[in-house]
């Protein structure tokens, strides 16, 4: 591994394809010299006998190219390329190209120290003398050019202390003519240097030139600018490496590196994209201009949900809210206008989006295009109104947005053409990963009329589509809303409701706005300096209440400048007292949840069970030994005769050799499997072809097919369990924190108790009037759910219960995998975990894991609490209003057996 690679990629971490891009390019610098004097041809035969891909620099000098699909990272693999070129090559000097002024903006901040996406963040060489950073608005004033003296290479020494020059230009900088024929500025005689900027860029030595969306620099006029600058090297970066040329593609030669989208939607660097339809939709049953309507309001319907499933995950998870729009591709100038007026009109859902819409297109000109470019560079902010943009084909590379999540495509296109063209400024993930939550991670096509077609292209193999979404089922029609449901103890306390209703039978333990000033602090207090404590009841301790008093009066204690004129303050008895009363609610209305971190440790056990093939879809026949084949996803090309020669004595071989590709395949200890498997696919393969010849061919002609039919089953008999758990026990507890909640627009709480007709459409619907339960509103995933909220809520031993909040457990199963058990409860004896399943889910290998790590977990809460933490893991069929927490513990508890000691922070 070379050192330097290591390093810079660790200290920016580096995705793999930014790593493996990084580790070619220390490749290249070993075997070809980076000198303006080498042999160009020379040094492209070499670099063809190690990357075959490379057919031809097509520049004047060794250039090559790095195509990574978009939303993966090309500028910081930018920084990466310099650090390393400077560090292992002694480079000195950059000349990063840009195709636009959008993207020469967003070059020269995020090559600005300070900034959030500063590409040199944690390189040790810069931190001190950070770069000199030279631009269009700069360079004349002489900042890019070395002053007297030579460094011990014979070099001149740089005019400033900067290890390193970086010089951002805008493409039309160096290859537009200006009126009256003469040169552009850079290319002119400037006092400072005694020679044309220009000029003195190509006499460097060392100059490195970085290609920003290089395939916008294939034009004759461009070429000859970026060859005259004469650079010891080209690296060039694009998510599409390849220009049109009339109705021909014709892609790139230089290419040494590729990381299409496919990729990158299979590892997780991006949106998941999937195309919208409504529920039951005929496109005959529409005219052009119905259909258009139905479209965008379909459009706002996924928006609109969209928005507050990205407010519910914020709330969850204490993240920052991200502000979703919609983007509307026009036909022509005049056709986006129209959508303006009928977007902002008060017939579109009740003049929801006035002012909230703006266009672009190349007639908006002056101040007008100023104010639509500043929105759209701040549509992110929420401070921003803009919700919908309607475009025509004006958003290009460079506007690097994260809050992209639905387009609403009106321009006529073939199905793969809308895809690909409309997909592009909308994939980057706002949290810079997956989250694992399908809204937050998915953007959306809306196109009911190509729906199909989007489909068939999906299903294609090669598609980066995923999935589709049905309005009217996946997608609610009616618009929803977000509800913030704040813990009982905080209503009574301090008399916050939250959004959802207030079904709190108590009334409000304080009515007085100073009292409630007061409980208020007290519990702001406790949540940020108390909860070390080992349990709340420690609360009421003589030594922590006078402790607690004394904070609360700091906190409220009004300046002596703002007595004058003020009603009188409590005295301290009262505030001691109304802490107190306080102190006691909390205790008596919340559940202790110890702090406890369990993790798998030790030798992780991991594999495959055995299981039986499913053939009954193979039935492929022979095919002619000089046919093209091409793997669909990877676009690699093959004729099965010259496969034909490389025969396997075993048939089962030929499927063995692509299965122990995979990473979650190992030989040794699955070959056992493996060759049943084969073996079995080659049975059915002998059940309808006669003889081995035809076998042999179907094998490889199909190849691919089976290789991935086998690794699909195989991951639905994949198994990882611990042998051990790692535990880590920190002093204090849980708080509750306030619930988030999505839910139709119309819906209020309904009694629980009530019977649920409608069971499919439960998770929508928020349940109320509890006795027990510490939020006044809930939500369940499942009628058994419901019901068994009703056998807690019976139960007289049950004192209190609630459905945790996302992040209140850390109980680590297998992995990252973080499991959240559906229930705490509390009687007089015990705290119980539980878990309502499906019957035919309880021994699956997941649902077990997570039951192992629970009971673990509770094994080691039980050591540091006032009395014993259970898991229980109900079957559906065992929640009947009849039973008791008690009853049901007898029968489905599942029992910890910790060998460790907890290791106590």
């Amino acid at each position: 591994m070379n050192q330097h690679v290591n390093a810079i990629a660790n200290r920016l971490s580096l995705r793999t394809p930014q790593r493996d891009s990084l580790e070619i390019l220390a490749r290249v610098c070993e075997i070809i010299d980076l000198d303006k004097d080498a042999d160009l041809s020379q040094q492209l035969e070499t670099i063809k006998s190690e990357f075959s891909t490379v057919e031809d620099f097509e520049r004047d000098f060794p250039s090559l190219c790095f195509a990574l699909a978009t939303g993966v990272g090309k500028t910081r693999l930018m920084g990466a390329f310099i650090a390393y070129l400077h560090r292992a090559e002694k480079v000195r000097h950059f000349f990063v190209l840009a195709p636009n002024l959008t993207i020469y903006q967003k070059l020269i901040a995020d090559f600005t120290p300070g900034n959030p996406k500063y590409v040199f963040q944690g390189i040790h060489e810069f931190a001190t003398r950070p770069p000199q950073i030279i631009t269009s608005d700069n360079y004349e004033s002489g900042v890019g050019v070395r002053s007297g003296g030579v460094d011990s290479r014979g070099q001149g020494l740089l005019f400033d202390d900067a290890p390193i020059h970086v010089n951002i230009f805008n493409i039309s900088k160096i290859n537009s003519e200006v009126r009256g024929g003469k040169s552009p500025r850079i290319k002119r005689l400037n006092e400072y240097i005694g020679d044309s900027y220009f000029d003195y860029l190509a006499g460097l030595d060392d100059l490195v030139l970085l290609m920003d969306e290089s395939h916008r620099y294939r034009a004759s006029a461009g070429v000859k600018a970026i060859n005259e600058l004469k650079p010891i090297l080209g690296l060039e970066l694009t998510a599409t490496p390849q220009v049109e040329k009339g109705s021909k593609t014709e892609k790139f030669k230089n290419a040494i590196y590729s990381y299409p989208l496919a990729s990158a939607l299979t590892d997780g660097y991006v949106k998941q994209p999937a195309v919208a339809t409504r529920e039951n939709f005929k496109v005959e049953s529409y005219d052009e201009d119905g259909l258009e309507k139905l479209k965008l309001e379909d459009g706002v319907r996924v928006h609109e949900e969209t928005k507050v499933q990205l407010e519910v995950y914020s709330r969850e998870n204490g993240v920052k809210r991200v502000k979703p729009f919609m983007l509307v591709v026009a036909r022509d100038t005049e056709h986006a206008n129209a959508l303006v007026k009928t977007i902002e009109s008060d017939d579109f859902f009740d003049g929801a989006y006035k002012g909230k819409c703006i266009t672009v297109h190349s007639k908006t000109k002056g101040e007008e295009k100023d104010e639509v470019v500043e929105q759209l560079l701040t549509v992110e902010d929420p401070k921003n109104p803009v919700e919908i943009v309607v475009h025509v084909n004006m958003l290009k590379e460079g506007w690097d947005v994260t809050n992209l999540y639905t387009i609403v495509p009106l321009r006529k296109a073939d199905s793969r053409t809308l895809v690909e063209q409309s997909i592009g400024r909308g994939l980057r993930l706002p949290y810079g990963q997956r989250t694992g939550n399908g809204a937050v991670d998915r953007l959306t096509i809306v196109a009911h009329d190509k729906f199909q077609d989007i489909v068939d292209e999906a299903n294609r193999g090669d598609s980066i589509l995923v999935t589709g979404v049905v309005i009217g089922k996946d997608i609610p029609e009616k618009k929803s809303k977000v509800v913030e449901v704040v813990p009982k103890v905080v209503q009574v306390i301090t008399g916050q409701t939250g959004t959802g209703s207030d079904n709190t039978k108590q009334k409000p333990l304080f009515t007085d706005e100073r009292e409630v000033k007061v409980a208020t602090t007290t519990l702001d207090i406790i949540k940020n300096e108390f909860e070390r404590l080992p349990r709340s009841s420690d609360l009421k301790d003589p030594e922590n209440q006078k402790k607690l008093i004394q904070r609360v009066k700091e906190e409220i204690k009004v300046p002596q400048a703002q007595l004058e004129g003020m009603e009188d303050q409590l005295k301290d008895e009262e505030v001691a007292e109304v802490v107190k009363k306080a102190t006691e609610t909390y205790v008596e209305m919340s559940i202790d949840i110890p702090r406890i971190v369990i993790v798998p440790t030790g030798e992780r056990k991991c594999g495959y069970r055995d299981f039986d093939l499913d053939t009954k879809n193979i039935n492929q026949k022979p095919v002619a030994n000089d046919i093209l084949i091409q793997t669909l996803r990877e676009n690699h090309q093959y004729r099965l005769v010259s496969l034909a020669s490389a025969t396997e004595e075993r048939l089962e071989d030929y499927l063995i050799r692509g299965l122990i590709d995979y990473d979650d395949i190992s030989y040794d200890d699955d070959a056992k499997l493996l060759y049943k498997l084969c073996g079995q696919l080659i049975d059915k393969l002998k059940t309808y072809l006669s003889s081995e010849d035809d076998i042999r061919n179907v094998l490889l002609a199909f190849n691919q097919t089976y290789v991935r039919l086998i690794h699909a089953q195989m991951q639905d008999h994949f198994f990882e369990e611990a042998t051990d758990y790692e535990v880590h026990i920190s002093k204090g507890f849980e708080t509750l924190r306030p619930s988030a909640f999505n839910a139709p627009e119309d819906e209020t709480p309904r009694p629980f108790r009530q019977p649920v007709d409608e069971k499919k459409n439960i998770r929508s619907m928020l349940f109320g009037e509890f006795d027990k339960c510490l939020f006044p509103v809930q939500k369940f995933d499942s009628d058994t759910e419901r019901r068994f909220a009703v056998i807690l809520e019976n139960d007289q031993a049950v004192s209190k219960w609630v459905k945790p909040n996302k992040g209140t457990f850390q109980i680590h199963y297998t992995g990252e995998s973080n499991y959240e058990p559906d229930f705490v409860a509390e009687t007089d004896e015990a705290f119980f975990l539980c878990e309502p399943k499906a019957e035919p889910e309880v021994e699956d290998e997941v649902v077990q894991a997570k039951a192992r790590a629970a009971a673990e977990w509770c094994a080691h809460a039980s050591s540091v609490s006032s009395k014993p933490w259970r898991y229980l893991l109900i079957p559906h069929t065992a929640v009947d209003e009849s039973q008791t927490l008690g009853g049901l513990a007898a029968q489905y508890e599942v029992v910890g057996e910790s060998k460790f000691q907890p290791a106590t922070e």
